[in-house]
């Protein structure tokens, strides 16, 4: 009897010539020694999406150390790391046709490669070579019987790393890593803090439009500022020690280009791990932090604006705030309850991308305009507020305003990327005393009592917004939704703006919140919140995994683990979504 490589290898070259969609003949599952091979999805035209094929070993036959390979975090990294081997391997074997995902700098849940309790898997996609619309089969037999065996052998078989790494350090250290971040950011729960950064990291990238670090011997490494040095010795035994950010209120002040919105966008990507080299392994975030910013023009549905808009001269009810066409001030109104309803703890916000209207209001404006005629209560008032009674927390990046000094529990002013505290003499300039843990100092109140702000102003809890059964359901939808790029979203005839969603790193990620959408689809009833059913989906990542979104379908696809503030976004932009009244 012939192998299934035989066969395989026969009939691929049989179809040489032929017109393409004669390839829907090899679909199937086939054996090459220790690896399985699993033809999924046959691509209909050369020019069509990549076939889905995957290549699978045992366990047993794969022989990695248990004690990396059995915890669900391990498993992510050890993920990970294979992925990175893998696509090593199809550099070196200078192989295009064979897609097994690109990896960022971030360590994340991915649909990629697969560890579960039976074996190791790859979800490949693969373009079936041709000339024209005709098959090239001795071509295609290469990569199929060949090359997919070959490089499945390569990652998931322990003894194939003999050579390269016999004692899988490489692996060990990886995995333990990630074993370490996580605990750091577990014990910024612990230590009451929104975010930690590390002495030595190295936080600028190369350029504005590449996420690797900056050479060392170009930056400047990250130190401490002696009032907020912070250490935290690891169940690992690794000590660290690096700047604290507590819980409060901080703003971040400095020259242009001195390192404000360096040190910002570290702390935004900080609520993922990193892969070591990066310079950031050490700058861990409150894993629900959100960064908030202006977006002109986004749609909003039912947000409950009223505590920093109210009032309008057309009578609107910014209770339930509709729109189609947000201005600044009302966007980032918007973003800021959407992220709270979201479960963020902590805000990351940059002047730079705010609208100035919504942030501040000077005494000469206050005194111009009275507060009964001004609609918009600035962040400035509400920034307290927001931590005393929703336990919020705000990271501020300021440069050309002094206001929030009144209001900060923390003051870092950063000169040619070296930070220093300068609390103190901030509280000097603005003659405000220390913020007590209590929160009782002046900086506790609204900088205007007598305004909106004040205790008789709308409140910081609104109620619960709830879709319609059909809310993600439109007539016109025949298609599932698509991520295109990392940005954008296809959602039947709509598509759904993500450049303002800063914190989403690849369009895997983006893939990921396209099938979330499917998958709220699901759970509209009518009855259930925003917030429950994003609740919903992270419970069920949780337990089941990425593979859970697409209902554990032999192929996903290639999809990363979206946070639940990602996938909030994403709905809140859909610009036909529909509430219950």
């Amino acid at each position: 009897m012939n192998s299934p490589r035989t066969n395989l290898a026969a009939t691929l070259r049989d179809l040489d010539g032929r017109s393409y969609g004669n390839f829907k003949q090899i679909r199937g599952r086939y054996q090459f020694g220790p690896v399985q091979l699993f033809i999924d999805r046959v691509q209909v035209d050369p020019f069509a999406s990549p076939s889905k094929v995957r290549v699978r070993v045992d366990r047993a036959d794969a022989g990695f150390p248990a004690d990396l390979t059995t915890d669900r975090q391990d498993r992510v990294a050890a993920a990970d790391y294979l992925l990175r081997a893998g696509n090593a391997v199809l550099s070196k074997l200078d192989q295009r046709a064979i897609i097994l995902g690109h990896p960022g700098q971030e360590v994340l849940e991915r649909s990629n490669i697969l560890i579960d309790d039976s074996g190791f898997e790859a979800r490949l996609l693969v373009n079936l070579p041709a000339r024209g619309r005709r098959i090239l089969g001795h071509q295609a037999a290469d990569v199929l019987t060949r090359d997919l065996p070959g490089l499945a052998r390569r990652i998931f078989l322990f003894e194939e790393w003999a050579d390269a790494d016999p004692s899988a350090q490489g692996l060990h250290d990886h995995v333990q890593l990630h074993r370490d971040q996580l605990e750091l950011r577990n014990h910024l729960g612990e230590a009451d803090l929104v975010g930690f950064v590390g002495n030595g990291a190295i936080l600028p990238r190369r350029s504005g439009d590449s996420d690797r670090p900056m050479p060392a011997a170009e930056a400047v490494a990250f130190a401490s500022p002696p009032e907020l040095a912070h250490t935290v010795t690891l169940s690992s035994g690794r000590r660290l020690t690096g700047m604290a950010i507590p819980r409060g209120v901080t703003v971040i002040v400095g020259g242009g280009y001195h390192g404000k919105s360096t040190i910002l966008r570290a702390l935004e990507r900080g609520v993922y791990p990193h892969i070591a080299g990066d310079g950031r392994e050490w700058v861990i975030t409150d894993p629900s932090a959100t960064s908030i910013r202006a977006e002109d023009g986004r749609a909003v549905t039912g947000d409950d604006i009223s505590p920093f808009i109210n009032n309008l001269p057309s009578g609107t009810d910014t209770r339930s705030f509709t729109t189609t066409n947000a201005s600044g001030s009302t966007s980032q109104a918007a973003n800021l309850v959407e992220a709270v309803e979201a479960g963020a703890r902590s805000l990351l916000i940059d002047e730079d991308t705010s609208a100035t209207n919504f942030m501040i209001r000077d005494q000469r404006m206050r005194a111009l305009i009275p507060a009964d005629r001004e609609p918009i209560t600035p962040f400035v008032d509400r920034i307290r507020p927001l931590l005393t009674g929703r336990g919020v927390s705000t990271v501020l990046v300021a440069g050309g305003s002094s206001a929030f000094f009144e209001v900060a529990d923390h003051v870092i002013a950063l000169d040619a990327y070296v930070p220093r505290d300068v609390t103190a003499q901030a509280r000097d300039l603005v003659g405000v005393p220390e913020v007590t843990s209590a929160g009782d100092s002046a900086a506790t109140q609204p900088a205007d009592p007598t305004g909106p702000a004040g205790p008789a102003g709308p409140a910081l809890t609104p109620g619960p917004r709830t879709p319609t059964a059909k809310a993600l359901r439109p007539a016109s939808k025949t298609k599932s939704a698509r991520a295109k790029g990392i940005d954008r979203i296809q959602f039947g005839k709509s598509f759904i703006d993500l450049v303002a969603v800063s914190q989403l790193v690849d369009a895997q990620q983006t893939s990921g919140v396209a099938e979330a959408l499917e998958y709220l689809a699901e759970i509209f009833d009518g009855r259930t919140s925003v917030a429950e059913a994003v609740d919903e989906i992270e419970g069920m990542l949780d337990t089941q995994g990425i593979d859970g979104l697409t209902g554990h379908r032999d192929h996903p696809g290639h999809l990363t683990r979206p946070r639940p503030q990602e996938i909030a976004a994403a709905l809140n932009r859909y610009r036909e979504l529909r509430l219950v009244e």
